[in-house]
């Protein structure tokens, strides 16, 4: 089976993806400051992109605007993680068992495809193909679940999950994640909504045993 050919991403989308990943691997800094002229440099996009892709993560949270100071990384706020992990929970149940019903027979190939990707990474120990992998999964399945209303809603916490993740990655075990990634993905894949939300709720419960752990510590 062939499989279908990639859609074409809009310039402000692949801006906002460069900028979510220096927030979430921490190259941005929280509090730091967003420089427009900078995040030209590093990327090679243009302007207008990123400015679009800045102000959706300012609708998002993700980056604060403050009087006089201009644009800020917005802080990781510990406390308030755990209520983060519930609401996402909600909404990647939707998303896994939407996508388990309408995903076209090259999606779901390609799901199974980065669900090994984050195997094979966290088998070797490879946390940027890992985070790579993991963004390409979420990608294909908001694709697959057509509902953009819970993938807008997702997005903001997914970014908020990967940074807190890279902040206290001592406290993580990858090899745990990538399995409960692929239980969902092969629910998915085989069209089992069943499986596809029980491996969203494995993979929730691994965020929330996470969080608890660096809390505790």
């Amino acid at each position: 089976m062939t499989a279908a050919a990639p859609t074409k991403r809009r310039a402000a989308d692949i801006a906002y993806d460069a900028i979510e990943s220096m927030i979430a691997t921490l190259e941005l800094q929280p509090g730091s400051a967003v420089v427009e002229a900078d995040l030209v440099q590093r990327t090679g996009l243009g302007r207008t992109p990123l400015r679009e892709a800045l102000l959706r993560m300012v609708a998002a949270g993700l980056i604060r605007q403050e009087p006089r100071r201009g644009l800020r990384v917005s802080d990781v706020q510990l406390a308030d993680h755990l209520d983060l992990i519930q609401t996402r929970r909600a909404l990647e149940q939707l998303i896994a068992s939407s996508a388990a019903r309408r995903a076209t027979p090259p999606q779901r190939e390609q799901i199974l495809a980065c669900g090994r990707e984050m195997i094979r990474a966290a088998d070797g120990g490879n946390l940027d193909e890992y985070m790579q992998a993991d963004q390409r999964l979420d990608h294909i399945c908001h694709d697959a679940c057509r509902n953009a209303s819970a993938v807008n809603a997702v997005v903001p916490l997914i970014i908020q999950c990967r940074r807190f993740w890279y902040a206290y990655q001592h406290e993580g075990d990858i090899v745990e994640g990538a399995r409960r990634h692929m239980a969902m993905a092969e629910g998915i894949a085989t069209g089992d909504t069943q499986a596809a939300t029980a491996g969203a709720d494995l993979l929730m419960d691994y965020l929330e045993a996470f969080t608890r752990k660096v809390i505790d510590a």
